[in-house]
């Protein structure tokens, strides 16, 4: 698929990375098509799975969720089974922002939001650590966000 990407399609990704708002005028406009063809465009990338959707981003601080933690958690069993188990359940503890499975001395990185430092620990104790296999975790607060997002 990223072979069948010319410049345009790569144009329209990186406006729409900065504004997924951006009329489909103007995004002609800033890549050098009209609006027919530009409309044409984004549709074919989203029917192709490339653009899988469009959000708002939102100031953390402001809706209370600034308390930012990556934990690396180890399960005591790593099989087929037992990972899709972990997976399967993961994504339902809302606060879990993002989880990655990692090749390293841990099995998975959490990205955790939370209100505070006492919501998070309640988060941890009794979500995260309740998770299938789950046999140990680290936990890193971050102080600040220098970047953050695509």
């Amino acid at each position: 698929m990223p072979n069948d990407l010319d410049r345009f399609d790569h144009a329209i990704l990186r406006e729409l990375a900065c504004d997924g708002r951006v009329s489909a005028t103007e995004l002609g406009r800033r890549i050098g098509l009209s609006k027919s063809p530009t409309q044409a465009r984004l549709k074919r990338l989203e029917e192709d799975g490339v653009i899988t959707g469009y959000r708002a981003t939102l100031n953390a601080a402001k809706i209370g969720l600034a308390h930012v933690a990556f934990v690396e958690v180890r399960l005591s069993d790593t099989r087929e089974a037992a990972l899709q188990e972990f997976n399967r359940a993961v994504v339902l503890v809302p606060e879990v922002e993002q989880c990655h499975m990692i090749a390293s001395r841990f099995d998975y990185l959490l990205k955790v939001r939370t209100v505070d430092m006492q919501e998070y620990r309640r988060v941890l104790a009794e979500a995260i650590s309740a998770l299938p296999y789950v046999t140990a975790t680290s936990t890193y607060v971050a102080m600040e966000a220098v970047k953050d997002g695509a």
